[in-house]
C-alpha cells in the first residue's frame, strides 16, 4: 500500500543564497517549509569556481537577510575561500529545514490545487513552490565542439579551476564576458599563451576619480533602479554582465592591453570545418563597443559630480592602447600550438521539472519581481528579478522578503477560505 506523500505548506527548490533567503523570511513568520537541494547548501561557490575567483562587487554589497559583511574590508572583494565562508555562516545562522543531497524531478498542479513534489527520496506535497535553484543549469557547448579534434582537450567554465589542469601549450577562450575576460586574465598572468575569441560583453571601469565605480552608481541610484524603471525593461534580463574583477585589490580588464603583452584576440567564434577555426569579423566593433560603454559610464559619473558639485579628482576618459590589424577570419587548427579550449559561453535555463504554465519561448519565467500569473510558483535569484542586485548577495535578500509576503498572505487567504467552508 502507498504511504501517503508528506506534505508540507512551502516547498523551496534550491538550496544557495536565494533559496536560503526565503528560508530565513519563512522561519521568520512561523511559516512550515522545506529546502530541496540536490547538492550541498550554496555549493556552487566552492564546486564551480576557479581557485583565484574573486567577487566583482565590493564587500559593502554583501548583505543576505541578517548576514551583512562584517569583515574587515568593506571595499575589498572577498576571494572564493572567503566567500564559501561568508555562506557556511550564513547557513549555520539561517539554520534551515533543507534536505541535502535531494533531487526535485517533477512538480505539477493535482486536481485539488495542490502541487506534487517528486523528488529522489520520495514525494511530497506543497501549497506553494518557490523555484530558488537560479537560471544558470546547462553549460552552453556549441555543436561546433563536437568536430574538433580529439586530442584537444575542452572544458566549459565552470569546470575550469586553474592553468595547471589544461595540458602544456596554447588556450583558446571562447567568450569574453565575466568568466571569459576573467580566465583569459589568469591564464594570462600564468604565462600561458592565450587566444581569446571575443564576443560583444560590455566593460567598465574598476575606480573612476578617486573611488570604485560600484560606490559612484550605488550613490547615483543605479541599484536601485527597477526593472519596470530601466530602459530595456525586460530585455535587460538578457545583458551581458561587464568584464571587470575584484583581483589583487581590484583593477580594469583592458583586453587591448593583453593584446599589446601577446595575446591573440579574435572576432566571435562561429565555426570549425576544414581543419579551421572561423571568426566573424567584428573585433573592431566588440572592442569599441565594450569601450564606448565603459567611456559611457564615467561619462554618466562625471554628469553626477558636476550635478552634485562634488569634489573628485579629474580623470582621462580611456582612449585605446590597441587597434586590431587585418581581420582573422579563420586559423588552422593543426600547427596553432593550441591544446586545449574553454568554453566560456554562459549557462542555459532548465525548468522542465516544472509544469506551470508561466514560461516564455525561450524557457525563461514569466513574472513580476518573482510571482508569476500561475497562483502558488514563485522564482527567486533570476538576473534583475527586480533590480540589478537580484541575483546578487546584495538585494536577493529583499526579493525574498517580497516574495515570503506574497506567501504569507495567499496561505493566509487559503485558510481563511477553508474554515469558512467548513
Amino acid at each position: 500500500m502507498a504511504s501517503t506523500p508528506r506534505h508540507v505548506p512551502v516547498a523551496v527548490v534550491g538550496g544557495g543564497q536565494a533559496g536560503l533567503s526565503v528560508s530565513y523570511h519563512l522561519k521568520l513568520r512561523g511559516i512550515e517549509h522545506l529546502v530541496f537541494e540536490k547538492n550541498t547548501a550554496a555549493h556552487t561557490w566552492s564546486t564551480q569556481r576557479w581557485d583565484t575567483f574573486c567577487l566583482v562587487t565590493p564587500n559593502w554589497q554583501c548583505d543576505l537577510p541578517g548576514h551583512p559583511y562584517d569583515g574587515p574590508e568593506p571595499d575589498g572583494f572577498m576571494r572564493k575561500e572567503e566567500i564559501v565562508a561568508y555562506l557556511k555562516a550564513f547557513v549555520a545562522k539561517v539554520n534551515p529545514p533543507i534536505r541535502e543531497g535531494v533531487s526535485v524531478n517533477r512538480v505539477e498542479r493535482q486536481e485539488d490545487g495542490i502541487f506534487s513534489v517528486q523528488t529522489s527520496e520520495g514525494d511530497y506535497t506543497a501549497d506553494e513552490i518557490v523555484v530558488a535553484s537560479g537560471g544558470y543549469h546547462t553549460p552552453i557547448i556549441p555543436r561546433m565542439a563536437e568536430k574538433l579534434p580529439g586530442s584537444i582537450t575542452q572544458i566549459h567554465s565552470n569546470q575550469y579551476r586553474n592553468p595547471d589542469q589544461l595540458p602544456e601549450g596554447e588556450i583558446l577562450v571562447v567568450g569574453s564576458g565575466q568568466s571569459g575576460a576573467q580566465i583569459a586574465e589568469d591564464l594570462h598572468l600564468a604565462g600561458r599563451k592565450v587566444h581569446l575569441a571575443v564576443g560583444d560583453a560590455p566593460r567598465c571601469a574598476r575606480f573612476y576619480r578617486g573611488r570604485d565605480v560600484v560606490t559612484w552608481l550605488a550613490d547615483m541610484g543605479y541599484y536601485e533602479m527597477t526593472v519596470d524603471n530601466h530602459p530595456l525593461r525586460d530585455g535587460v534580463r538578457d545583458n551581458t554582465n561587464h568584464y571587470v574583477t575584484g583581483r589583487d585589490g581590484g583593477r580594469d580588464i583592458d583586453l587591448r592591453r593583453f593584446a599589446t603583452e601577446g595575446m591573440r584576440l579574435y572576432g566571435l567564434m562561429e565555426d570549425y570545418r576544414d581543419g579551421c577555426l572561423r571568426f566573424r569579423d567584428d573585433l573592431k566593433r566588440s572592442l569599441d563597443g565594450a569601450d564606448r560603454t565603459y567611456n559611457g559610464i564615467n561619462a554618466a559619473i562625471d554628469k553626477y559630480i558636476a550635478e552634485k558639485g562634488i569634489e573628485a579628482p579629474a580623470q582621462d576618459h580611456y582612449t585605446p592602447v590597441w587597434e586590431p590589424g587585418e581581420p582573422v577570419a579563420s586559423l588552422a587548427l593543426d600547427g596553432s600550438g593550441i591544446t586545449a579550449v574553454v568554453w566560456c559561453i554562459g549557462f542555459s535555463p532548465d525548468f522542465r521539472w516544472l509544469d506551470a504554465s508561466t514560461f516564455n519561448g525561450s524557457g525563461n519565467p514569466k513574472h513580476k519581481r518573482g510571482i508569476t500569473n500561475e497562483p502558488g510558483v514563485y522564482f527567486i535569484g533570476l538576473p534583475w528579478l527586480n533590480t540589478w542586485g537580484s541575483g546578487r548577495f546584495g538585494a536577493v535578500g529583499r526579493d525574498a522578503e517580497h516574495v515570503v509576503q506574497a506567501i504569507q498572505q495567499r496561505l493566509g487567504t487559503k485558510r481563511f477560505a477553508l474554515k469558512f467552508a467548513v
